[in-house]
Parts: C-alpha cells; structure tokens; sequence
C-alpha cells in the first residue's frame, strides 16, 4: 500500500475539509448581515427589557406600579423607535 495509501489518506482529508469549509461558507450566508452590531445589541436589549415589562403588566394590580410600568413600556417604545430610524 505504502505511497498509495497515505495519498488516499490526505486526499480524503482534503476533501472532508472542502466539505466542512463549504458548509461553514453556507450557514454564514444565512445569517443576515448586520451594519451595526452594537446598534443591534442595543435595540434587542430594548425588546427583551419591553418583554419582561409586558409580562409584569399583566400579573400587576396597584395602580401606581402599573403607571409606572406603563411610562417605562412607552419609554422603551420610543427608545427602539429612535434607535431603528
């Protein structure tokens, strides 16, 4: 086998890292393309923040801690607003 079989040998490597490259290359093309990282970071911290607010929302039932989570609410609204101009 000797010679033979070494190339066989790195040729399969070659190509199961042709293989692995390609794939890679794939899944980069699907992920969309972000002009601004950190502007995105920025506005997905809003949404999450906004989640949780909404959650507490629903399960709150003084008066004054629901105002105050509803401005916080509308603040986050206009922030991401702001942000995503």
């Amino acid at each position: 086998m000797g010679d033979s079989g070494e190339a066989l040998v790195d040729a399969e490597s070659r190509i199961q890292e042709r293989i692995e490259e390609l794939q890679m290359a794939r899944e980069e093309a699907k992920r969309p393309k972000v002009a601004n990282p950190e502007r995105a970071r920025k506005i997905e911290s809003l949404k999450l923040a906004h989640k949780e607010l909404s959650r507490q929302l629903g399960s709150v039932r003084h008066p004054a801690r629901r105002n105050q989570i509803t401005s916080a609410i509308a603040d986050l609204e206009r922030e991401i607003s702001t942000i995503q101009v």
